[in-house]
């Protein structure tokens, strides 16, 4: 990355910070945001290893680094969590010497109803000491044996949505119905683009959900009936501040992990722009990010 190119892209992020304090004053029906206090932020943001798929992992560390990230979900792209027990040793002693914390793994998918594939996916995640299988593609009748797995392992599986393509979970309701009666360490993965896409209030579903969300994805959309219309966090109409109060209030303890899918091999200047944003939100909300 050139340095041309650094100082272009902190110059747009400071910007936008800016922007988003002035946005959340400019929000009237919510209550004004404090000057920042020096508490820190309930909401903890994180990146989705997803956003840099065309890069390898050691370019992706050096990312994180400007960024001033720490926490990551990964996943088996590129060489960001290889599956293969060697290289995926490799890779978690790269992110331990870069202070980089796994916190989740996905989407990880489960095309078969099979304890050996399922227990393949729940020992990698174990071996990176991730607590948070966010998955793409439990069917119904798969979810009994996942859900035995989840009990022997201790590990937390949060089904993704995705939007009205997908016929089994289009909106993180339709998870809900279909896990109330299942362990609690069974949830959501709110993607709020998916969500959005889907008709439902992302604001509504992170209430509705409630305890069993364990991740969630942030991206910003310019038109909610559009999966092609996404941008960087704060350019669009997704309503960050509400999202990030209604997880306050639900008291979420995950991680809000950006997953930029846009501009895949230049991905930096707008993923600069929405952690920006994201961090311009709360200190509006009164609350200092060191993240």
């Amino acid at each position: 990355m050139k340095d041309t190119f650094s100082r272009r892209s902190f110059v747009q992020s400071g910007a936008l910070f800016a922007a988003a304090c002035a946005a959340s004053n400019a929000i009237p029906s919510v209550a004004q945001p404090k000057q920042a206090s020096g508490k820190s932020s309930p909401i903890h943001l994180g990146l989705a290893s997803y956003t840099f798929r065309n890069f390898s992992r050691a370019q992706m560390i050096g990312f994180m680094k400007q960024l001033n990230i720490t926490d990551l979900n990964t996943k088996d792209a590129k060489d960001h969590l290889p599956t293969n027990p060697e290289e995926e040793a490799k890779a978690i002693q790269d992110y331990t010497a870069a202070n980089i914390k796994l916190h989740a793994a996905g989407a990880i998918y489960f095309p078969k109803d099979e304890d050996d594939d399922i227990r393949a996916k729940f020992d990698y995640c174990k071996r990176a000491g991730i607590g948070v299988i966010v998955a793409g593609d439990p069917t119904p009748a798969t979810l009994p044996r996942v859900e035995k797995f989840v009990k022997e392992y201790d590990i937390r599986i949060a089904i993704h949505n995705h939007g009205p393509e997908d016929k089994l979970w289009p909106s993180p309701l339709e998870i809900l119905k279909l896990i109330k009666n299942l362990d609690p360490r069974i949830g959501c993965c709110i993607d709020v683009g998916h969500t959005v896409r889907a008709g439902t209030d992302v604001v509504e579903a992170i209430h509705a959900v409630g305890p069993r969300l364990f991740n969630m994805h942030m991206k910003d959309l310019t038109d909610f009936k559009s999966r092609d219309s996404q941008v960087a966090v704060g350019k669009g109409i997704m309503p960050v501040r509400e999202i990030f109060e209604a997880l306050i209030a639900t008291k979420y303890k995950g991680f809000v992990d950006l997953e930029y899918e846009i501009h895949g091999d230049d991905p930096m200047p707008g993923v600069i722009e929405s952690f920006a944003y994201m961090r311009g939100v709360l200190t509006g909300l009164g609350y200092a990010t060191n993240s």
